[in-house]
């Protein structure tokens, strides 16, 4: 069992920047994780994705690609999301999530609520 703890989310006005952090409890079969992100009414969509098994990977969403910056501080068992010029669209509640390698996303936290004014 894999324990995850998002923090961070806020309200800002567009154009601001913000970063979510995702404690998380060491798992030696992790592979990815990632941040998702739903609005009211929508699905659930991943954001940004980051490799934990020491390969250099990441991906990120065209609508944020440029704007978001995932990262890892394997020390601190941290996962981060840098939000720069924040849009009224990126408002949703976002979540961390891993998965080991070929698995699905097994591993979710409760979540953070952004909220991006104009």
């Amino acid at each position: 069992q894999v324990h995850l703890e998002e923090s961070g989310g806020g309200s800002v006005q567009a154009g601001g920047s913000l970063r979510l952090s995702c404690r998380y409890s060491r798992s030696e079969d992790a592979f990815r994780m990632a941040w998702f992100r739903q609005a009211p009414g929508q699905e659930r969509g991943e954001v940004a994705e980051i490799s934990v098994d020491g390969s250099v990977y990441t991906y990120y969403d065209g609508s944020v690609k440029g704007r978001f910056t995932i990262s890892q501080d394997n020390a601190q068992n941290t996962l981060y999301l840098q939000m720069t010029r924040l849009k009224p669209e990126d408002t949703a509640m976002y979540y961390c999530a891993t998965r080991v390698y070929g698995g699905d996303w097994q591993f979710w936290g409760q979540g953070t609520q952004v909220t991006v004014s104009s």
